[in-house]
């Protein structure tokens, strides 16, 4: 069964799929206001509601961090990367990939992020990568129940996968030769970040058409991974908003720069 904690996350799991929610549990005594709010929900969606003490429900959830609430669930389909690729209308696909996220608070941070960068799907791999747990789902405000995220066995074959469906592999990383916001992020692009601290894997980095980078202006040359990735996909979104014109698949992203450029591992 999988659990959800923190009241902006179980609202959440209550909204988007209430058959699934076996029942809510929340800390026993007057309700505050977004408590209130949550046994609203719960009583229009016909979701059963019980009550337990605080030292009960971190035993409940594994953590003293439960916000006091806690949904239990059935455990979702788990998404694959076929599940991304089809079609989700006439705009370009964007795509995050994440390379070895280990901290389930950079996770839900990203999540969330890319649920309001309008990231179409998010790719990790199966190890080396933080589990949905609930945790992230805490961390990402509930984001989780909105963004697709599939996970896959080998990610640099799912970023060649990816390529042969005319989808340009674009990494972050420190050692990159083109700025973040002199690239055009508008076509079909699958952004991918490293882990934290270490960053991209050598493979992985290899994959990538192009690697870019954050001009950093201070003594510490990087950020952390969850800071970069809003930072990155919010430019595309920017960028996605105001093109003059789509950019027709399988055309190069153009670089605002004159210097030519050469795809890196393609």
């Amino acid at each position: 069964m999988e659990v959800v904690f923190g009241v902006h996350s179980v609202a959440e799991a209550v909204r988007v799929r209430p058959g699934e929610v076996d029942h809510v549990t929340v800390l026993t005594g007057p309700p505050n206001p977004r408590v209130a709010a949550l046994l609203e929900e719960c009583r229009a969606s016909r979701v059963r509601v019980a009550h337990a003490g605080r030292d009960e429900l971190s035993r409940m959830t594994r953590t003293e961090n439960h916000g006091g609430a806690a949904a239990f669930l059935r455990e979702r389909r788990a998404l694959v990367l076929e599940d991304l690729l089809q079609p989700s209308g006439p705009n370009k696909r964007f795509l995050l990939a994440l390379d070895g996220v280990e901290d389930p608070h950079n996770l839900g941070a990203l999540l969330r992020t890319a649920d309001g960068a309008g990231v179409d799907g998010v790719i990790v791999p199966e190890r080396r990568s933080a589990p949905l747990s609930g945790t992230v789902a805490k961390a990402s405000a509930g984001a989780t129940e909105h963004v697709r995220v599939a996970r896959v066995t080998n990610l640099v074959r799912a970023l060649e996968e990816l390529k042969r469906q005319n989808i340009w592999i674009v990494g972050l990383d420190e050692r990159g030769t083109a700025d973040y916001d002199q690239f055009d992020l508008s076509g079909d692009v699958a952004l991918v970040l490293g882990r934290e601290g270490a960053g991209l894997h050598d493979l992985v980095r290899k994959s990538c058409d192009f690697l870019l980078r954050i001009p950093m202006l201070g003594a510490v040359p990087s950020l952390n991974v969850s800071v970069a990735g809003a930072v990155v996909m919010f430019e595309a979104a920017r960028q996605r908003r105001h093109a003059v014109a789509p950019v027709s698949s399988g055309a190069e992203p153009a670089a605002k720069t004159s210097k030519p450029r050469k795809g890196l591992g393609s």
